[in-house]
Parts: structure tokens; sequence; C-alpha cells
């Protein structure tokens, strides 16, 4: 056998190569192109059976904040500026560093499922509230103080007083998150995933309905979005709990005092996931603020906006890619697989590539035209056309970053990433934007060819990096993970003592 877990269990994790019968569930060496085309149907079924549902649950999230917006909008410009400005720079800010850092568990809970290790992903849940809930404390500040901040970042009084007034309203939104993400991860990592669909769907549509109560037929205002939004999140959050308290009897075992151990190890852990997402998040809310200080900046921003949001749509996807691939490679390394990790990565970046092309190509082939869908200003439509070539090689680049990102989370490589990221996007992307865009006349365009170099020297980075990868080291380091924090280990058998050595390095089929 190459690599065997002394805990794994069939009905928990079955083995995916039935098909040909290895005798260690792991997938054997591709010696044909059938063998081929069967693993890559075989990794299909399983990476859009757990992204599927997720995209639809992020989708289903989008629409919370959207339908926020459109109910606000009815009631008056200066508030829909105002809710706008507090979810996408304050909201924003807090989802993105709380997901990062609740996506410690992608790693933790992904490996001790595919170890058999079930019963800690219950305690590894609640080590993550507990962090989160400091994490949302230490995050407070943003929200009370959110006034003297926009202020700060050049936001006209009324619209930063309102702002600030709603985001200490929706102070409890941000709490439950604290809740929501872990239990998204703890699900995710078992591959119960259309639960999460099916109680987003409900939650968007309830929310629809709290909103029209409160805002049309009360006249509750801002207050009243603000107690729908709180509403609809904690409502999110207990429903996932309640679920998995009832019907993951497997993975919940109660509250647990273990849930208070290695809370510092399981915060460095959350803390680069943090560090590595965010780094992200921010880099391309930095590139809109460099926008809107070049000449003729209502026509900048709002053209390079147009192309951010339709990327955006597109980047929904490649979350849902993001986590799939996560929960495959974590399960595959916990149950050390190595190969069938190995394969799924090849398969994945292979299919999200395509996907990439066909999205960059229908840009390309409607560049004079998908603008209209936003605006009327002819002005508007011809400066987006001049950027469809960029928001194309982006689109395209977007397709296989976020699946190696994926790959990071899964085989817990958070801090590493993070200093790619740091370097590429910090170091390279923006400098390299700012002579562009200030000193050229490329403007807009060189500040997005500045993040286009940023963004592709990561990806190839990456993409070396997960070359060079030898997945049996990568199971022996999910060993030592699975040791340091149950106390167990899988079994490992040395494949070089047997001249096996497919399980490891670069990645050729």
């Amino acid at each position: 056998m190459d690599a065997v877990s002394s805990v794994e269990t069939a009905d928990l994790h079955p083995a995916p190569t039935a098909f040909i019968g290895s005798s260690d569930g792991d997938y054997p060496v591709i010696k044909s192109f059938d063998d081929a085309k069967t693993i890559c149907f075989l990794e299909s079924q399983k990476l859009w059976g757990i992204a599927g549902p997720i995209a639809f649950n992020i989708l289903c999230n989008y629409g919370v904040n959207s339908f926020t917006n459109i109910f606000v909008g009815h009631i008056g410009d200066l508030e829909l500026s105002a809710v706008a400005i507090s979810l996408s720079v304050i909201e924003n800010f807090s989802f993105g560093f709380l997901l990062g850092m609740a996506s410690a568990l992608e790693t933790l809970c992904g490996q001790a499922f595919g170890a058999g290790q079930v019963e800690m992903l219950g305690v590894y849940m609640q080590r993550s509230w507990i962090i989160l809930i400091i994490t949302c404390i230490g995050l407070l500040p943003l929200y009370v103080f959110a006034t003297p901040i926009l202020k700060l970042l050049g936001q006209e009084a009324d619209i930063a007083n309102l702002a600030g007034k709603f985001s200490i309203q929706i102070i409890p939104q941000m709490f439950s998150l604290a809740i929501n993400f872990p239990t998204q991860k703890f699900l995710q990592a078992q591959s119960k995933v259309s639960v999460l669909a099916w109680i987003g769907f409900a939650t968007f549509i309830i929310h629809i309905g709290i909103l029209y109560v409160f805002i049309t037929l009360l006249g509750w205002g801002t207050s009243g979005a603000a107690a729908a939004f709180n509403l609809t999140a904690w409502g999110m959050s207990f429903a996932q709990v309640y679920y998995i308290v009832h019907w993951c009897t497997d993975g919940w075992k109660g509250l647990s005092w273990l849930a208070f151990k290695e809370l510092w190890s399981f915060a460095k852990l959350s803390l680069a996931s943090a560090v590595m997402l965010c780094l992200e998040i921010w880099y391309f809310m930095t590139i809109i603020v460099m926008t809107g200080h070049l000449d003729n900046p209502v026509i900048a921003v709002g053209s390079l906006s147009i192309c951010m949001n339709l990327n955006g749509w597109e980047g929904m996807l490649f979350i849902g890619i993001n986590a799939a691939i996560s929960v495959r490679v974590s399960n595959e390394l916990g149950s050390a697989h190595p190969r069938a990790a190995k394969y799924s990565v090849i398969v994945t970046i292979m299919e999200s590539l395509i996907i990439g092309i066909i999205c960059g190509g229908i840009i390309l082939a409607a560049k004079d035209k998908f603008a209209i869908i936003f605006t009327e200003s002819k002005e508007m439509q011809h400066a987006v056309s001049h950027l469809a070539f960029l928001l194309s090689i982006t689109m395209i680049l977007n397709s296989v970053q976020p699946v190696i990102s994926g790959v990071a989370v899964g085989g817990g490589w958070q801090a590493l990433v993070a200093y790619i990221n740091l370097f590429c996007y910090y170091i390279v992307g923006l400098p390299l934007g700012f002579l562009l865009g200030y000193r050229t006349h490329m403007r807009v365009k060189g500040i997005w060819i500045g993040m286009i170099f940023g963004t592709s020297l990561q990806t190839l980075i990456l993409l070396y990096i997960v070359y060079k990868t030898n997945w049996n080291k990568e199971v022996e380091q999910a060993s030592e993970r699975m040791r340091q924090w149950t106390g167990k280990e899988l079994t490992i058998v040395d494949h070089k003592k047997r001249g096996d050595q497919e399980g490891g390095g670069p990645l050729i089929l």
C-alpha cells in the first residue's frame, strides 16, 4: 500500500478508485487514456457536487446585500449611498477578515474527516467559534467609529454620518458571522453542501419579505433595513447550527472543553488564512481607490467598476470551486491518498481554465455591447469597450488563481501564500500600476495592467509550487497535524522503499 490511514472508515470516505480496485483506496497510476478519462469523470462529479451548492449559497448571500440596497434605494439617494458605503467598506472588510479566519477549518476539518477522525470536527468548529467571537470584539471599533473613518477616507459628512449609524446597527450581523462561517466549513468538509444551498435560498426569500414589511409597510427606513439584515444573518446561522446538532451526530458530540485546547496554534493558522484572503480583497479595493484619483474620475471609476462587477459574478463561481478543491485536497491528504489529491488538482485546474477562457471569449465578442446593461452613457460604454481586453485576461487569470488558493488552504500552506500575495500584489503589482497609471498616458489601463502583472506573477509562482509539490510529504504533514491536535496520526508507509514514486513529485500524468 502507498499510504494508509489506521483509522480510515469506508462508509465515511468511500474509496475513489473502485472502478480499478486499488487496494489502498488511492487512485492508481494513470497508464492509459481510458484511465485518465475515468478519473477525470469521477473528479468532475465530486468537484461540481461540492462547488455547485456552495456557489449557489454565495449567490444567495450576494442577493441579500443587493436587495437590501434595492429596498433602501426607494427611500432616497442619501440613504442608498450611506447603506452602500457601509456594506461595501465596513461590512465587507469584516466579512473578508472573518471568512479568512474561518478558512483554517477547511484545512483541519477536511483532513480530520479524510482521516476518519470525524469526532474532532465539532471540537474544531467550537474552537473557531471562540477565536472568531474574540476577533469580532476586536473589530468593534471599526463599526463604532465608522463615521470618522469614512470622513477620513473623503466621504461627505451627510453620507458618513448615516453610514456610521447604520454600521452600528448591523453589529449583530457581524457577530453572526462568527457562528455562520465555522458551521459552513464544518459542513463543507463532509461534503454536506446541499443543505447550505437550501438554507441560503430560504433565508434570501425570507429576507426580501422582512425588508418589505419593515421598510415598505412599517416605514422604518434604514433602521428597518439593518433589523432585517441582522435577523436574516442570525436566522441563517441558527439554521446551520440546528442542522448540525440534529443531523450531524458523527461530527457533533456536544460542547467540549477541548475547544479551549491549542487555541494559540489554531489562531495562528486562522490568522494566516485571514491575511492570505484579505491581501487579495484589499488589493482590488486599492485599485478602485487609485483609479478615483485619475483625471475624469467619474468615467475612470465607473468603467472599471462595470468591469469588476462582471468579473465579480464570474468570481462567485470560482469561490465555489475554491471551496470544493480545498475540501477535495484536505480530504484526500487526511485519507493518505496522495495521488487522489494530485489528480483532483489537475482536473480542477484544467476545467477552471476552460471556463475562464470561455468567459473571456464572450467578453471579447460582446466588448461593444455588454456595458449597455449598466449605463446609457455612450462615453461610459466607449470607455468600457476599451477595457474589455484587460477584463478578458483578468477573467482567465482569475479562473486559475482561486483554484490554487483552494489547494493552499486544503494543504495548510496559508502562511506561504500570504507572503507570496504580499510580494506580488503590494511590492510588484501596485507600484507598477501606479507608475503606468500616473506617469504615462495609459491612466486606468496602466493601473489595471499593473494589477494583471501582479496577479500573473502570483499565479505563476503558485503553479510552480503546486507543480513541484511532493504529495507524499503533504500526507506526512497532514499526519503530523492530526497528531498535534488530536493525539492520533496516520500510518504512513515510505513509498521510496517500494520504488513507487508516483504519489509525489511534479504534476505529470
